[in-house]
């Protein structure tokens, strides 16, 4: 079951976004030999590691919908709908999901985050669930094969690595430095499996 927002996740939600927002700042960054990429994606991971599943896909929605409106909120300044039926249209959708995944897998279970499941998160979130989207809709409106498009796709993934890597070490950090940023009562979680478990 969701819970219904208030006022503090709202605000929450909306300080994601324009972290998203201003990680985009810097355009395109060269690493890898020079191959450019930008830092937006690791925003999309962080509000979904923090905020969880489901406002972690909200605060994507937000920024999303202001880009729509034409606030030159994504890398390199772009807004607009023109790039909703762009080449990258599938990406943009993709953070959705990906924030999505990234929280459900964080956490699973109710259970407190650990490195390896939020590596795990990272991966399968901000990194498969968003290219498994992007490059789909790539192909398409790019109109070449889609192998070749993943192909293509490929000089992009230690650049990925590296921001999951990055939102890895900033989200273990967090919960032993300020866990009550999560809102999250991991005890609780904990206390119902180990209920359930007796009963069984």
């Amino acid at each position: 079951m969701i819970r219904r927002p208030d006022a503090t996740d709202l605000a929450r939600i909306a300080v994601f976004a324009a972290v998203i927002a201003v990680l985009g700042l810097p355009g395109g960054i060269p690493v890898f030999g020079g191959v450019p990429i930008t830092a937006q994606t690791l925003g999309v991971m962080l509000a979904g590691a923090v905020l969880g599943p489901w406002f972690g896909a909200l605060s994507v929605t937000v920024l999303l919908a202001l880009v729509a409106v034409g606030l030159p909120l994504l890398a390199g300044g772009r807004g607009g709908f023109g790039v909703f039926v762009g080449p990258t249209a599938g990406y943009l959708l993709g953070w959705v999901l990906g924030a999505a995944v990234v929280g459900l897998i964080v956490h699973a279970g109710g259970r407190r985050p650990v490195v390896w499941r939020t590596a795990l998160a990272m991966l399968a979130g901000g990194v498969v669930a968003i290219y498994a989207l992007g490059i789909p809709v790539q192909s398409l409106v790019t109109r070449l094969p889609l192998a070749e498009t993943a192909l293509t796709s490929l000089v992009f993934i230690p650049g990925d690595l590296l921001k999951a890597a990055v939102a890895t070490l900033v989200v273990t950090t967090l919960v032993r430095a300020y866990p009550r940023g999560f809102r999250r009562d991991w005890r609780a979680g904990a206390d119902a499996r180990t209920s359930a478990r007796a009963v069984a």
